[in-house]
């Protein structure tokens, strides 16, 4: 189960040519593959590209009726592998993952690729996760891109411009015989626009007539001497065929302006942002008419000496405008410009920032800079610069009043999370046993590095978890936890951490969370989900994978929440004389998820007037001692702080607001620590029947006379 459902929107992308397609980012590429003629398509989910993955699986029924065929593959590695398709045949597939960390697990099949060549276009479709809004390490696709010499775009963010570097992506491709790797940025796969539709394209080869007539060249095959050829043929051959194409067909654009003694160089991804930018400081306007020439680069891989000599002859100085760091571009362009004897300045890192994300704010500055420098006419005579440096210091310090207020807000486990209570157990035992070393992993789950548990030492990568503790196992000494999530173990884990440890007879701990999800890039169904799953095989127990490969000593939890069992499985694991890795399978379902699944059946239920229990948890204020141990214990977003009804009390106590969705852990956790009895569950009951009216007038009448026979003793006193 997705976090999003596309099921309705895909209807779009049956529209015929000429119809206006409107909708969104991602939704566009989809029909850009449809209407390009792909025979297959592969990719793992993962944000900013999840959604792709998402509105692939959604369309089920149109990729039939074309013939494609689509996986959710098991990890990056797996959906780069299937573009082998296109080695040896004239069938056009796609794969789409996050990068730069889908990138790098998917590296061995992309260089192979690359070196192989391709006959039928291979395009990869990379999430460009860098900048404030990613989860990652801050890298970039270019480098890749370079090393293996595979060909990148990184289109203009608009509807029309991504379609088009899509179907222009396959033919270079193909005019190249080299993958072609498409990027896009966050905002650029959800950006919201419209462009006119084409006819969908049924592949006139097909993946049937590729099996029935299979193909074999040998010189394809990355193994000496043949590998040695396809480096040669990478620069003999393709390349050439590469920048021919990509002149011919002007994928990269130019646009002029009245100021063109100086011009901007940018990446095709920055080009609205520096529109914004532009038109703020008074050079361009909301058409997008810039009175600085502007030069976009819809392709950042090869670079076309030709097109960057001719638009930068002739001018004092250009600006290039490269997102990140290495600046490869800018480089690049130093080099070109200097062999054609080209003497124009080039700024770029010397007025932006080295690394980060190029925001509007950063780009304007940047840009500021740049004009005031060579132009500086153009900003008035120095009036507009003034008045923007004052803005900005204004900016600045409304920032800082703002900080010294605003407390900050880490990211943390959704209310009702069951990751939170292996936690709030970890926390117990690690009470009573000290501190252990603890290698996390990638997902959901890493939020325990934060407070309120400040748990974990370092993470390697998805799936990782029980590998990065590998080297922790000296003899006598304690026991190292490890974890991995569910996702995290069927993309990589069950090999690279559970079978590595049996097979070095690791005698660390390694606890599989498992929620029935791909929880954190979006929800999706894994091998283990519990759900039915009509395009996939769900319900293959991580127990029984786990076993399988060696493992003797597992337990599985089936009710994470129980913060007792949790503590006490844990500390047997760690304690325990028996040798090898341990193994405890932490199961309970994502809430998000579960409550996707449970909130429209229930509102089904009430509409039919059957009966409906709701669950919520409180604090008793009178009981409550204002120690806050609860909060310290579990950090659920439902539990804050409420003044005192006692006023002879200056603690503020602790009360549950109406997020809670009662999963009983704040309850779990007080009596699992010893804290306190103040925590009362409470039953919400929608349409009651006869039954549940009477038990409430008894309930009502036995508490109410309880009530005033304590009224009355008090009156007396």
């Amino acid at each position: 189960m997705a976090e999003r459902s596309f099921k309705s929107e895909v209807a779009k992308l049956r529209l015929g040519a000429g119809k206006e397609f409107r909708g969104e980012g991602i939704l566009a590429v989809t029909k850009a593959l449809l209407q390009a003629g792909v025979s297959y398509v592969s990719g793992y989910q993962g944000a900013p590209i999840s959604h792709l993955v998402d509105v692939l699986a959604d369309a089920d029924d149109v990729l039939r009726e074309l013939g494609i065929r689509f996986e959710a593959s098991a990890n990056e590695a797996a959906a780069a592998a299937a573009l082998a398709a296109s080695i040896n045949y004239p069938l056009r597939g796609a794969a789409t993952f996050k990068s730069t960390v889908g990138t790098n697990v998917a590296s061995d099949a992309l260089a192979n690729l690359a070196s192989s060549g391709v006959t039928g276009g291979a395009l990869i479709i990379v999430g460009e996760d860098y900048g404030e809004g990613s989860s990652i390490m801050q890298e970039r696709s270019h480098a890749f891109a370079m090393k293996s010499q595979i060909w990148l775009l990184d289109p203009r963010p608009n509807l029309p411009s991504i379609v088009r570097a899509v179907e222009a992506g396959f033919e270079l491709s193909e005019a190249s015989n080299t993958p072609v790797m498409l990027e896009l940025r966050i905002r650029a796969c959800h950006v919201y626009g419209s462009f006119v539709a084409r006819d969908n394209a049924r592949a006139a080869f097909t993946l049937k007539d590729a099996l029935e007539n299979p193909a074999r060249d040998v010189n394809r095959i990355v193994l000496p001497p043949a590998s040695y050829l396809q480096e040669r043929e990478k620069v003999e051959k393709r390349w050439p065929a590469a920048v021919r194409f990509i002149e011919q067909h002007k994928l990269n654009e130019t646009f002029k302006g009245d100021a063109d003694d100086i011009g901007i160089v940018m990446q095709g991804g920055m080009y609205n942002t520096v529109l914004r930018s532009l038109e703020i400081l008074g050079l361009a306007d909301v058409f997008g008419a810039s009175r600085v020439p502007l030069y976009v680069l819809n392709v950042t891989y090869p670079l076309i000496d030709a097109e960057l000599v001719g638009f930068c002859a002739g001018k004092k100085a250009v600006l290039i405008i490269e997102e990140g760091q290495p600046e490869f571009i800018e480089q690049a362009v130093n080099t070109i410009l200097r062999r054609a004897d080209v003497t124009t300045r080039v700024e770029g890192k010397g007025v932006l920032p080295m690394a980060g994300e190029y925001t509007g704010a950063v780009i304007k500055e940047g840009l500021r800079k740049f004009i005031a420098a060579y132009r500086p006419d153009l900003l008035g005579n120095g009036i507009a610069v003034a008045a923007l440096v004052g803005q900005d210091d204004r900016v600045a310090k409304a920032r800082q009043s703002v900080a010294g207020h605003v407390h900050g807000r880490p990211p943390s486990f959704c209310t009702g999370c069951p990751e939170r209570p292996i936690f709030a157990a970890m926390k117990l035992v690690e009470r009573e046993l000290g501190p252990h070393h603890v290698s996390c992993d990638i997902g959901c789950h890493l939020f325990s590095i934060l407070p309120p548990f400040n748990l974990g030492n370092s993470t390697m990568g998805y799936g990782l978890g029980g590998a990065g503790a590998s080297a922790f196992n000296a003899a006598g000494g304690k026991r190292a936890i490890a974890l991995v999530g569910d996702g995290g173990f069927w993309h990589n884990g069950l090999a690279s951490s559970v079978g590595n440890a049996v097979f070095n007879k690791s005698d660390n701990v390694l606890i599989v969370v498992d929620n029935g999800y791909a929880a954190a890039t979006g929800g999706q169904d894994v091998p283990s989900s519990a759900a039915d799953n009509a395009m996939r095989a769900t319900k293959n127990p991580i127990e029984k994978a786990v076993r399988g490969v060696g493992v003797d000593w597992v337990r599985t939890i089936t009710r994470t929440y129980d913060v007792g069992r949790m503590r006490d499985v844990l500390k047997e694991a760690l304690t325990t004389a028996v040798k090898g890795p341990k193994v405890i399978i932490a199961q309970s379902e994502c809430m998000l998820n579960k409550e996707r699944r449970v909130r429209p059946l229930m509102r089904k239920r009430l509409q039919g007037g059957e009966r409906v229990v709701r669950e919520r948890f409180g604090v008793d204020p009178d009981t409550c001692t204002g120690d806050h141990s609860c909060i310290r214990l579990s950090g659920c977003p439902s539990l804050t702080l409420a003044p005192n009804p006692d006023p002879l009390r200056r603690e503020p106590v602790t009360k549950v607001v109406n997020s809670c969705v009662g999963c009983g852990l704040c309850g779990e956790v007080a009596h699992a620590a010893v804290l306190c009895p103040s925590f009362y569950r409470a039953s919400i009951i929608a349409n009651p029947t006869a039954w549940d009216r009477l038990k409430h007038k008894v309930r009502s009448a036995v508490i109410g006379a309880l009530q005033r026979r304590i009224d009355a003793r008090l009156a007396a006193a």
